[in-house]
């Protein structure tokens, strides 16, 4: 804990940036209270932490406060410093005794009051969730940022993110998916934006890094990001998953393999209309190569040049899928608005844009012609080059 209640109701807040001497000083004059459960605590002055309150063994809420890690206090402490630096009016933890929440950062900008989560441990959907919906209700707005040592980087724009990462994904006004992440080592934020997952763990995304001191809070709550997207990336990192992923496949891999061996189709040889990256595929945690190899079973494969195609139809096989449990949608608090359907909307866009069906209506599309299947890698390496042109050029 970095603030508490002095004998006076005050409240004191070591984020201030007090000398140790006047700290020392203060200890011996002053008693110090817990802002939530009213027991005394300690001030702790020691060479090798920062600066904090403790409560002494056996306080009621000793378990929520005293299991913060260095690396969050000092995060915390510098996003505090970066905002008073702004000269935006901000506090400390501070505690709302109506919805028994303290947030690490309570801070106001352009009239808005917000609620800033510094989160460097895992925590359950349902707390995330439930911490979130009461912010609302108090008309906070919850900003969360997730402790930069939760992001890996497995290769160069390539990431490692879990579930849980996932939950820190939230949208901008003008529509871009962004994950920002703080470091107080390195004492900078990055920012993950344009998240194309190719895999349930692994996804390719833009990363943006900027240093603490160079960052202002429009850039976090609403950064202008600029990118552009590698295809030849995606399909060498979708391949190598396709082969990796097939080599020891569990049960509900077993059942997928199965089901494109029953219908004339190849992993390996899946032409390359069939895994095509779009927005919102993250919020389908089944891979792309996957669930879009559905979407062509299921409404396309035994469709003659010149058919209908009705979303509506679509979307309930893909419906049925999912209850089927052989599509899985990924979980992400902040989005939960969302429909994941979008994605599929998105790759029918996709396939309008390489000329393979044509928009008829808002739910309707033409299949214009029929999707090649490769039989041999000769020919896959051809349609792969001829697709790469096509779209290039689209």
């Amino acid at each position: 804990m970095l603030t508490a209640k002095t004998k006076s109701g005050n409240i004191f807040n070591l984020g201030n940036n007090y000398e140790k001497e006047n700290l020392l000083i203060l200890r011996n004059m002053e008693e110090f209270f817990c802002p939530v459960c009213g027991e005394a605590v300690s001030l702790k002055l020691g060479n090798q932490r920062i600066y904090h309150f403790a409560h002494r063994s056996g306080a009621i809420c000793r378990e929520i406060f005293e299991n913060e890690t260095l690396y969050h206090m000092k995060g915390k402490l510098q996003l505090y410093h970066w905002l008073i630096q702004q000269r935006i009016s901000a506090e400390l933890e501070y505690y709302d005794p109506i919805i028994h929440q303290r947030p690490d950062i309570l801070f106001h900008y352009d009239g808005i009051k917000y609620a800033l989560e510094y989160q460097c441990s895992p925590i359950t959907e349902e707390l995330f969730t439930k911490r979130s919906k009461t912010y609302f209700q108090q008309n906070y707005i919850p900003l969360w940022i997730i402790g930069s040592k939760h992001i890996k980087a497995k290769r160069s724009n390539v990431f490692s993110l879990s579930n849980f990462e996932y939950f820190f994904l939230r949208k901008t006004k003008d529509g871009q998916l962004i994950l920002p992440s703080y470091c107080p080592k390195e004492k900078q934020f990055q920012i993950l934006s344009s998240i194309y997952p190719y895999s349930i763990k692994n996804a390719i995304a833009s990363s943006c890094q900027r240093s603490v001191h160079n960052t202002g809070i429009e850039e976090i709550l609403e950064p202008k990001l600029f990118h552009q997207f590698n295809l030849s990336k995606w399909t060498y990192e979708t391949e190598s998953f396709s082969i990796n992923w097939s080599l020891h496949p569990n049960p509900i891999q077993t059942r997928f393999l199965r089901e494109i061996y029953n219908h004339n189709l190849n992993l390996y040889l899946l032409p390359p209309e069939i895994g095509l990256p779009v927005t919102h595929s993250l919020l389908i945690q089944t891979p792309a190569i996957v669930w879009q190899t559905y979407i062509y079973i299921d409404n396309l494969q035994n469709k003659s040049p010149n058919a209908l195609i009705d979303l509506k139809e679509v979307e309930r096989n893909y419906n049925k899928r999912i209850k089927r449990n052989e599509i899985t949608i990924r979980k992400i608090p902040q989005l939960a608005d969302e429909n994941s359907f979008i994605a599929v909307r998105e790759y029918f866009i996709q396939l309008e844009r390489l000329g393979m069906v044509r928009k008829r209506s808002e739910t309707m599309y033409q299949l214009q012609h029929q999707v090649f299947v490769p039989q041999s890698n000769r020919e896959k390496e051809e349609r792969r080059n001829e697709f790469q042109q096509k779209i290039s050029s689209s």
